[in-house]
């Protein structure tokens, strides 16, 4: 009987031992399959300036921003986490939205647009000859934006270093960042044609969106 209850105890012993160490390996398992969980919804909540998809580097200004969609919403040009220009700041209108950011400091300079429809364009002339060496310029498309554009404007265009400025049309959408100064043509533009067989609206084409990362001067 004795070696019986012995027997008896060692079996219940071992039962104990194993419900104890599944529970502990459970215990574990449900620790690293909830820290992965967490981990993976805290990477998900994780959010970068302006809703960029990655961080930019030290010594970069985050940006993103669209071109207007059709004739019914405007642009949105958002910097280091501050939206520049936008419907809602209604700062935006038809033609060529601007916004001017000091190339050091990434503050706002000022927001202007201006109506290339309806508009004169010496006005933008006006404006691009008070824009100083070391500005950031950012630009957007809202509607049209081309038709009362000239040889000169889309000189001065250029030399911020646009390289679609000289083909932008009737409702092209386009979207640029370049900097008065810049010695070579700007990575960031995009510029899609206004054409009856592609464009997603009826008479104007898709919208188009842009981040990056622009290098701060340091000068």
């Amino acid at each position: 009987i004795r070696h019986g209850i012995l027997k008896l105890a060692a079996l219940v012993s071992v039962f104990f031992l194993a419900v104890f160490l599944a529970f502990q390996l459970l215990e574990i398992n449900m620790d690293f399959n909830l820290g992965n969980v967490f981990g993976e919804f805290a990477t998900r909540l994780e959010r970068y300036k302006c809703g960029l998809s990655k961080p930019c580097p030290e010594g970069h200004f985050s940006f993103k921003m669209a071109s207007g969609a059709a004739s019914v919403v405007g642009p949105k040009i958002c910097l280091e986490d501050n939206i520049l220009m936008s419907g809602v700041k209604n700062n935006v209108g038809r033609g060529i939205n601007i916004a001017l950011v000091n190339g050091k400091t990434g503050d706002l300079i000022k927001t202007d647009h201006f109506d290339m429809w309806a508009g004169d364009v010496n006005t933008l002339i006006t404006f691009l000859k008070t824009i100083e060496e070391g500005t950031v310029v950012m630009m957007a498309t809202f509607d049209d934006s081309a038709s009362k554009l000239n040889d000169e404007s889309r000189k001065m265009i250029g030399e911020l270093g646009s390289s679609s400025i000289s083909t932008l049309g009737f409702r092209d959408n386009w979207i640029f960042v370049g900097g008065k100064g810049i010695k070579t043509k700007s990575p960031f533009e995009q510029h899609i044609k206004n054409h009856a067989e592609t464009n997603k609206y009826e008479g104007w084409p898709e919208v188009l969106e842009m981040e990056g990362c622009i290098p701060q001067r340091q000068e």
